[in-house]
């Protein structure tokens, strides 16, 4: 089995999840209990990524950040208008497709490397892997399938992150029309092993200390945990997302287009269940639905917000980070 480089050799790794729950605070904690985290750029400005690096690195110089490689799904103008439409509420915006400025947080992490990035969405060019490692960094990307992961090594990629269809929030496909298939995660590794020869750290669905041990059988190096971390105290996941975490109404995930246009699992709410024919369109549904996100998350509407979760969710517990750590390892 191929060994991870130093910089990410621990046993658990904790995903990078957009939006507000990775917080340097979070990555900080991973790495004062051992572990490995990364902050997570996407939406986020280069000026906003460069001052949460500033801030990690007066703690650790053990860290990662993850980027959303520019793989723009079109929708035409009818299609956001009649989705738009359907969704209901006024003054919502006009169409907007960006590569969420992917040239500034490119050049940010080349003018001042970081020990590892990530990468999700999309394969950065060859050109790219090649000039941040030269810099010293460490490339990492997210796939879901054996071709995708040589493609992935082709580019000259140094670790995979194999996720599987049970993740929470974005899946990691490269071709959004297709939605992960179900395969248990740890046939996934090996299907995954079989086809490229770099070290993999499994992700989609752990739960557990036998999840964890069931991957490194199957010959990953690490374990990649996102929704069992959502309520610890260092998190930065909102109040609302918490609580639908361990309320009883929203019993089970599904994955979804409904907020963003791209798959996504999520806890089934009213707006999942409305819009289970939502068009493909990132990221021009994701700046669509933002506004009535917020809307939600500052009502406290759980049933109009984007209650990212994985297969496992039920696992997720409140308390430092490091109890939930330590209790994988059990």
């Amino acid at each position: 089995m191929n060994q991870l480089p130093e910089v990410l050799r621990s046993p658990l790794h904790v995903a990078p999840m957009a939006g507000g729950p990775s917080t340097p605070a979070l990555v900080i904690a991973a790495a004062r209990s051992g572990q490995f985290a990364s902050l997570a750029a996407g939406h986020r400005t280069a000026e906003e990524l460069a001052a949460e690096i500033a801030e990690v690195r007066t703690r650790t110089d053990r860290f990662g950040v993850n980027v959303f490689v520019p793989n723009p799904v079109p929708i035409s103008d009818a299609d956001y208008d009649r989705y738009r439409t359907s969704l209901g509420v006024p003054d919502l915006p006009d169409k907007r497709e960006d590569d969420d400025a992917w040239s500034d947080k490119l050049a940010l992490l080349l003018d001042d490397p970081v020990p590892v990035v990530s990468f999700t969405f999309g394969l950065p060019s060859a050109q790219t892997v090649a000039d941040l490692r030269r810099r010293g960094t460490v490339t990492v990307q997210a796939v879901t399938n054996p071709v995708d992961a040589a493609a992935a090594a082709d580019r000259g990629i140094d670790v995979l992150v194999v996720q599987g269809e049970a993740a929470g929030g974005h899946s990691a496909v490269l071709d959004p029309e297709q939605s992960p298939v179900w395969e248990p995660l740890p046939d996934l590794v090996r299907a995954v092993l079989a086809r490229v020869d770099l070290p993999v750290v499994a992700a989609g669905g752990i739960g557990g200390p036998d999840d964890v041990e069931a991957v490194r059988l199957a010959g990953a190096s690490a374990a990649m945990i996102g929704t069992l971390v959502l309520r610890t105290d260092e998190a930065g996941t909102g109040a609302t997302h918490r609580e639908a975490l361990v309320d009883p109404v929203f019993d089970r995930t599904a994955l979804t287009r409904a907020f963003t246009g791209r798959p996504a699992r999520a806890l089934v709410n009213r707006f999942v269940r409305e819009h289970e024919d939502a068009p493909l369109g990132y990221p021009a549904l994701h700046h669509l639905t933002r506004p009535i996100r917020t809307a939600a998350a500052a009502d406290g509407d759980a049933h109009a917000l984007h209650l990212w979760a994985g297969r496992s969710w039920r696992a997720a517990s409140d308390g430092p980070l490091a109890d939930t750590l330590e209790a994988l390892l059990t």
